[in-house]
């Protein structure tokens, strides 16, 4: 019988030998494989922290005392270990676990976590609150993987150091962040420091000079201390650390579990803030993995043998990040001043593309969406035409810079928003359903979305050229609909406009990006049944085509927009408010389709738009309530019917 099987929670590995913790590990690792092989999700960074996950969970009392996960997709591990193993095969699944950390599924998730760097703010306000309750738990914040890059940790750090509060910091050190020396005497030091003895003499010696009489006492505490810190500052990367008030520990090798064992029941027994610095490989035990950890990142169904993707077969269309990319390598062919920006995304915008074409006018700030945002700022100040290119999720925590440093200077930057709408299996912390809502509110922002890959083209061509004030363009995670025909073949679009792409008399469909395609879709359904609805794309939201919206009003009696972002303060909201001093809008009723306004869960793109009726059915079926009685007879039967037909099949 596996080892695994037999573990339910961490109580139950906390009997088990150092051999069989080992033995544990391995098959915990090989878990984590299997699964992801057959049903994907995020993979290199789980099996870089296996070890320590084994480890954490075996020194620290789970779930009295707290760990907080950055980045959850660091946790597949943890999840395995926490009563969830029977039910990882269901991971990013509709109805199975979630992808991240949500402390509605279990006890162990202490706090919820999908974008980077929010562990050590989270865990410090735990620790501080444990503290004003007079509890006495542990309170561990896991960080890495990139997010030491993000400067809200180091925000964090500097709250959180020189406070005397028992908080510690484990920095997961996969040479996405830090890359220290290792040595001998760096893994002396660290013995040294967290031997107990060592720390009892250090606080005996400490509490000896305390009771010297006044000034001479201070003087040689002093001495003592800046003696330590000078040594280990000599031999450790650490001094950053020591110097925002933590007590350094490490390097220690994150794939030795004596190591870890023995570092971390130091750790427990010290006290105030402190930070283990553990060096760990990302995709640790699959060999494809290790060798390209940005690959394995993330997967899609593989063959465990050969590493070959065996999900989906081939994808006929691209993605609409993929063209967006080519599309902007072509762009700085013939435009030197274009630059491409993302933050740790290289890979996910397709902004590599432009790094090999252009690796001199392309930069990758890490996870820094703010510093991202205003250093383009300051490129367009001196002429350069900065493409701002990041997932609409973690566009969100530069909204202050979009709004502050770019719209109210009046400066050309472009902001291509990636994975706007439903991200599918990375779920609500991953969807990009604010952005519209966002951006409208910015002053000066012209905000756009386009139905389809070509469009997508001529929007940031077009983009580009714009030199009066930023300019915004929403692509969804999807396969663009059709083929994309070369650049200089798509002709331009004309700023502000409209597209009708059918007309109808019984009711009028603007729609948003991908939203277009759905309502096409929906149209033609009802045109079956005798319902003739118009079908207009508003690629641009902000500013919106005024002569094509009166010529809709004044041609319909209802009009229904829909969008693949929130409801609440969304295009169709901006619609209605401007509409309402329109002479042409009076007697029209106006209903608005877009994402409730709830958090969405995980699942594929599909069966969440069908989940929130954004696809072509549930469009249909808000057409036919507004429609109501005016349908003809023949026109409703014959409408039931082909509904029936429809879902038989």
């Amino acid at each position: 019988m596996p080892l695994l099987d037999r573990i339910k929670y961490p109580k139950d590995l906390r009997g088990l030998s150092r051999q069989e913790l080992r033995q544990l590990a391995s098959e915990a690792r090989e878990r984590h494989i299997d699964v992801v092989s057959k049903v994907g999700g995020h993979f290199g960074a789980s099996l870089g922290v296996t070890e320590l996950t084994v480890a954490l969970h075996y020194i620290f009392e789970t779930p009295r005392d707290k760990i907080v996960w950055d980045t959850g997709h660091q946790t597949y591990i943890h999840k395995i270990l926490t009563g969830r193993n029977e039910a990882f095969p269901t991971i990013r699944q509709k109805g199975g676990l979630a992808p991240f950390c949500r402390r509605e599924e279990s006890e162990f998730d202490a706090f919820g976590a999908g974008h980077a760097a929010t562990s050590i703010s989270a865990a410090w306000g735990m620790a501080v609150a444990r503290d004003l309750n007079g509890h006495d738990f542990r309170v561990i914040a896991v960080i890495g993987d990139g997010a030491m890059g993000c400067g809200l940790a180091y925000e964090a750090l500097n709250n959180a150091g020189h406070t005397g509060r028992d908080f510690t910091v484990v920095l997961n050190d996969n040479e996405m962040s830090i890359a220290p020396n290792v040595g001998a005497m760096n893994k002396y030091l660290t013995s040294m420091i967290t031997n107990p003895g060592y720390n009892r003499v250090r606080r005996e010696v400490k509490s000896l000079l305390q009771r010297v009489p006044t000034g001479l006492g201070e003087m040689m505490e002093s001495f003592a201390y800046k003696l330590e810190e000078t040594v280990k500052n000599l031999l450790m990367p650490g001094m950053l650390f020591q110097e925002l008030g933590f007590r350094y520990v490490g390097p220690v090798e994150g794939h030795d579990l004596d190591s870890l064992l023995d570092t971390l029941d130091g750790v427990r027994q010290m006290r105030g803030p402190i930070l283990v610095h553990v060096l760990t490989q990302k995709g640790k035990g699959y060999d494809a993995a290790e060798q390209d950890p940005f690959k394995w990142h993330a997967a899609k169904p593989f063959d465990r043998g050969s590493g070959i993707v065996t999900a989906g077969g081939k994808e006929i269309l691209p993605a609409y990040q993929k063209v967006f990319g080519e599309g902007l390598v072509e762009l700085g062919k013939s435009n030197p001043r274009v630059v491409a920006i993302t933050a740790g995304m290289r890979d996910g915008t397709s902004t590599d593309l432009f790094q090999e074409a252009h690796p001199d006018r392309f930069f990758d700030v890490g996870i820094a969406e703010g510093h991202g945002v205003t250093f383009a700022a300051g490129l367009a100040t001196e002429g350069m035409r900065p493409v701002v290119a990041i997932y609409s999720t973690f566009l969100q925590r530069g909204f202050d810079n979009v709004a502050h440093d770019v719209a109210l200077q009046n400066l050309p930057v472009v902001f291509a928003m990636d994975r706007a709408g439903v991200a599918g299996a990375d779920g609500p912390t991953h969807h990009g359903v604010l952005d519209i809502n966002f951006m409208l509110s910015v002053p000066g922002m012209t905000v756009t979305a386009p139905k389809d890959g070509a469009e997508l083209l001529a929007l940031l061509r077009l983009g580009v050229t714009h030199e009066t004030g930023p300019f915004s363009l929403r692509f969804p995670r999807d396969n663009v609909p059709e083929p994309v025909p070369p650049m200089a073949e798509i002709p331009d679009v004309p700023y502000g406009s409209w597209e009708v792409l059918r007309k109808g008399k019984d009711l009028a469909l603007l729609a948003v990006g991908a939203m277009v395609l759905e309502a096409r879709k929906a149209a033609e359904e009802l045109a079956e049944d005798g319902i003739q609805v118009t079908v207009v794309n508003c690629r641009f939201l902000k500013p919106f085509d005024t002569e094509v919206l009166k010529q809709v009003l004044a041609g319909h009696d209802r009009v229904l927009t829909v969008e693949e972002g929130a409801v609440a303060n969304g295009f169709g909201a901006f619609l209605v408010r401007e509409m309402a001093g329109m002479e042409e809008a009076r007697g029209v009723r106006v209903e608005t389709l877009g994402i409730p306004d709830h958090f969405v869960t995980h699942g594929s793109r599909a069966e969440l738009l069908r989940e929130v009726d954004l696809d072509a059915r549930g469009i249909e079926e808000r057409v036919r309530r507004l429609v109501g009685p005016r349908a003809t007879g023949k026109g409703q039967a014959a409408g039931q019917s082909s509904r029936r037909n429809r879902e038989t099949a």
